[in-house]
């Protein structure tokens, strides 16, 4: 209904190789990224590291600095401070790798008490999770990514044919592997609330490539013996306008959630709008790309699905 772009004529499948290459350097960051979080590396937060994470309230706000000062006295200095300003909350981590946490969230909250007055101070929640219990959920997260791209891959299969379910799921790996690194490059810390964004990158990542996969597959039917790559190329310009549209929405529910979210829901609502906008280009530039390449120039029989 709604046309941002009309009647465009764009030769995507002519760029592809220079698409390949932007998309190479995103991989390998990803790629790295991974071998940075199972060698426990990388930014990790207290979920896949272990740890302890204690939220505070205060009847007032109260810098920062003051919180440190405060940990600082009872020998607490390796601790990482959130700002939660407008409900007068400060989230407090501490990473831990030896086996025993040995009783850190009491002496954050004997040493906050202490220093504030025992009135002033609430405490809202204190999670504490061991190095080992950190590295089965390391492995679980990666192990829920690469079941999900497995299912992917069966389902695009059985959709469509092979060689697209092989294009899909490239475009899904490259798009998780992007964020992934990103995030990695950045120095952004790496939780369950990341491997939740990813997931849900995944998601819309095939969302958005199945569009253009369904569209390929019509005009496939309606012109049988024109040549695929010119087909690819009309199915993508065809459909165009619509995951414009469908992109420039997402983001703006995203950057509303990074905006007005808050803290909590911060690195989660980042993760979707990288994940959307490398989404969008993948869609474009890998998948069909590789349905193409991987077939060459073998016709495409669908069945009556």
């Amino acid at each position: 209904m709604i046309e941002i772009v009309k009647n465009t004529n764009i030769d995507f499948m002519g760029k592809k190789y220079i698409a390949f290459t932007i998309s190479a350097l995103l991989v390998l960051s990803g790629i790295f990224a991974i071998f940075q979080i199972v060698k426990g590396t990388a930014n990790l937060g207290i979920d896949f590291a272990g740890g302890t994470q204690v939220q505070v309230k205060f009847d007032k706000h109260v810098p920062l600095q003051e919180v440190r000062e405060a940990l600082d006295r009872k020998g607490i200095t390796d601790v990482e401070l959130q700002d939660l300003p407008t409900v007068n909350k400060v989230l407090i981590k501490v990473k831990k790798k030896e086996t025993k946490l040995g009783g850190i969230a009491d002496t954050i909250i004997a040493s906050l008490k202490s220093h504030f007055t025992a009135k002033s101070v609430t405490v809202d929640s204190v999670m504490e999770i061991g190095p080992k219990v950190g590295k089965k959920l390391r492995e679980d997260a990666l192990w829920a990514i690469i079941a999900a791209t497995i299912g992917i891959l069966i389902y695009i299969a059985w959709r469509f044919q092979f060689r697209f379910s092989v294009g899909a799921t490239a475009a899904t790996f490259h798009d998780v592997l992007a964020v992934l690194g990103l995030f990695n490059l950045m120095k952004i810390e790496i939780n369950l609330i990341v491997v939740s964004a990813l997931l849900t990158i995944a998601g819309y990542s095939l969302t958005d490539t199945v569009v253009v996969f369904d569209r390929i597959r019509e005009n496939l039917r309606m012109v049988i013996k024109e040549p695929v790559e010119k087909v690819i190329n009309r199915s993508i310009n065809e459909t165009l306008s619509r995951t414009l549209i469908t992109s420039l929405t997402t983001l703006l529910a995203a950057g509303a959630l990074f905006v007005f979210g808050g803290e909590v829901i911060h690195t989660f609502a980042l993760a979707m709008i990288l994940g959307i906008i490398v989404g969008t280009y993948s869609s474009i530039f890998v998948a069909s790309p590789i349905v193409l390449l991987w077939g060459g120039k073998k016709p495409l029989r669908f069945k009556n699905r």
